[in-house]
């Protein structure tokens, strides 16, 4: 999808702050700059689901910014939202594009060079790199990459790929933000930096202004062509 801001990730998860929390968490942050929203919700049941990202969706209403759903197609559609994420056991990408429309967003997971090789020929919109660090939001078998691992297999999407946008995700935090885009990632995923802040707005923010100058800065030491 042309023009897809990547910058400032910001995914409400109901494991992580609690169901009855996610809609006005969304808002927070799709108020003070994060460019996307995700719901990800692992133990809700599908109606619960559809519930609460109906009050997510109706929560950013007019904010411009996308909503997805993690992994499940099914609740993207009953709430109408503008696309899904998903990971190398949930539906091919293919199938996902079929059942969801030219139109919809989708994002893929990329945890090594197989999934980068196949994000690159796949119809996805974007990929996400990750886990690059530890994290306590999510348990992850596999190993962090690292900002070599991830500027190892943004490297390798972006000679497929060039246009598409990379996302990092995973233990990101203020101080971990500018090293992830100078490796190579045009945004960062986050839940813990700004949706367990003291202050989500300000967090958010904040998070949002590290970006901005990163990405600054990474173009200007680009050079011309």
């Amino acid at each position: 999808m042309a023009g897809l801001d990547l910058r400032l990730y910001a995914l409400v998860d109901a494991d992580n702050l609690g169901p009855d929390r996610l809609a006005e968490q969304a808002a927070l942050a799709a108020r003070n700059g994060a460019t996307l929203i995700q719901y990800r919700d692992k133990t809700g049941t599908s109606r619960q689901m559809v519930e609460r990202g109906r009050a997510i969706r109706a929560a950013i209403a007019g904010t411009g910014v996308p909503l997805l759903v993690n992994d499940r197609v099914d609740v993207a559609l009953a709430i109408e939202a503008d696309g899904i994420h998903i990971g190398r056991e949930d539906m091919h990408p293919a199938d996902a594009r079929r059942l969801l429309g030219e139109g919809a967003i989708i994002g893929l997971t990329v945890k090594d060079e197989a999934d980068a090789d196949l994000a690159a020929g796949a119809p996805v919109d974007y990929a996400c790199v990750g886990g690059v660090f530890s994290t306590l939001s999510k348990v992850n078998p596999a190993p962090p990459v690292g900002i070599e691992g991830l500027a190892s297999l943004a490297a390798r999407l972006r000679r497929a790929r060039p246009d598409m946008p990379i996302g990092a995700i995973a233990g990101i935090d203020f101080e971990t933000a500018p090293k992830v885009i100078a490796a190579g990632a045009d945004g960062v995923a986050v839940i813990s930096t700004i949706f367990r802040a003291a202050d989500v707005a300000e967090a958010t923010r904040r998070l949002r202004h590290i970006i901005d100058q990163a990405l600054e800065e990474r173009t200007k030491c680009q050079p011309s062509p």
